[in-house]
This record gives structure tokens, C-alpha cells and sequence, in this order.
């Protein structure tokens, strides 16, 4: 199996070109038994997207470009998404498997109640984005995506990877973040410091912490 490793997870890939693997060009992804499978989809514009109570299985996504996305209950397994802007995409209550996620936008998306496991976020936006309750149950890591002033709350990233992000005002709530890698990050601008216990930074970012803990705390430095 084709894996790629960021610190210290290591995210197993869809490897959808696989020998032997034919997936089918489909027009929709709504299906009227729920699930979608071994399918190609993509290249339109489309002024919303809704799917709800769907499974999509052995597949790709590319050039997909929605004003108004609303995914409920939609689990992913062996996916690939690239090249694809989701707009304000609300996302609830899913199960993401074997997931690669790149060059996506989802600005201003609202993620919630996701469940990630061996997921791949790649050079993704999302800046204003809301992720709450979202738990990471294996392997997951973003890299060079861009998060400015977006906000987790009540997320279980225990043993997740950042790596080459940007964390611009970016907001980390009460959650649990034991082991969460946030090396080779600028942490200087990040809020809520305090939530994050335990997890794993460079020595070097110590004062990057200390700053945006300032911050956070609204001190003011006073001369002598």
C-alpha cells in the first residue's frame, strides 16, 4: 500500500491507480440506494450540492466547483478530492476513511461531528472555517494548508499532524490535543495557547507559544 508519512503519522492513501482498478465517469453522486462506487466525478460548476445518508466508495473527485455544498451523514472510503472549491461547505455527522483531500478550497466551511482515519488534507484552504467535534481516530495530517482565523472547538486531534501550515489567528478551543504535532509551524499567532497541553512542538517555538500567549492574555509589555 502507497503511504506518505508527516512526523509521526503516517496516512495510507487511496491509490485509486491501482492495476486493475476501472472507475466509472457518473453524472451524480446521489444514488437511490445510498451508495456510489468505483466512480469518477467532476469538472462542473454547480450552484449547490446536496447529499445526505450516502456512502461513496473507491473514487475520485476533481475540478468540482459548488457555490453552496451541504454533505449530512455522507462517509468517504478510498476518495480522492482535488482541484475542487466547496464554497461555504457544511459538513456533519460523517465518516472520512482512506481520504486524500488536495488544492481544495473551504473557506467559511462549517465541519462537524467528522471522523477521520488515514486522511490526507494537502495545500487546502480553510480560512474562516469552523471544525467542531471532530475527532481523529487514526492517522490524519494537514499539509501547507491555510487555516487564518479559523476556529476548533470541542475536537479530538490526539496524535494528528500539522505540518507547513498557516495559523494566522487561528483559534484552538477546550478540546483534547494530547500528542497533536505542531512542529515546523509559525505558532506565534494562534489563540487559545492554553488548551494546548501536551502537545509537540520544536524547542525554537517556545517563544512563538510565549507571544501569542501574550496575546491571548492581552498583556501589555511596559517599559521600565
Amino acid at each position: 500500500m502507497s503511504t506518505r508519512t508527516f512526523g509521526h503519522a503516517t496516512i495510507t492513501l487511496p491509490e485509486l491507480d491501482d492495476l486493475g482498478l476501472s472507475l466509472s465517469r457518473v453524472d451524480t453522486l446521489d444514488s437511490p440506494r445510498g451508495t456510489v462506487r468505483d466512480f469518477t466525478y467532476g469538472q462542473a460548476d454547480l450552484r449547490s450540492l446536496d447529499l445526505s445518508d450516502a456512502r461513496l466508495i473507491t473514487g475520485r473527485i476533481a475540478g468540482l466547483h459548488a457555490k453552496r455544498a451541504e454533505f449530512e451523514a455522507v462517509d468517504l472510503h478510498r476518495v480522492e478530492i482535488t482541484g475542487s472549491d466547496l464554497g461555504t461547505a457544511r459538513w456533519t455527522e460523517s465518516k472520512l476513511t482512506r481520504v486524500h483531500i488536495r488544492d481544495c478550497r473551504l473557506m467559511g466551511a462549517a465541519l462537524d461531528g467528522l471522523v477521520l482515519d488515514d486522511v490526507l488534507f494537502e495545500n487546502c484552504r480553510f480560512d474562516y472555517a469552523t471544525f467542531e467535534k471532530v475527532r481523529a481516530t487514526g492517522p490524519v495530517a494537514f499539509t501547507g494548508c491555510a487555516f487564518t482565523e479559523a476556529t476548533f472547538t470541542d475536537c479530538d486531534l490526539t496524535d494528528a499532524v500539522f505540518s507547513e501550515c498557516t495559523l494566522r489567528l487561528t483559534e484552538f478551543g477546550a478540546g483534547r490535543y494530547r500528542d497533536l504535532d505542531l512542529r515546523g509551524n509559525d505558532l506565534s499567532r494562534i489563540r487559545g495557547v492554553a488548551n494546548l497541553s501536551k502537545i509537540l512542538i520544536n524547542p525554537a517555538q517556545q517563544a512563538d507559544l510565549a507571544e501569542a500567549l501574550v496575546a491571548d492574555l492581552d498583556i501589555t509589555l511596559a517599559d521600565d
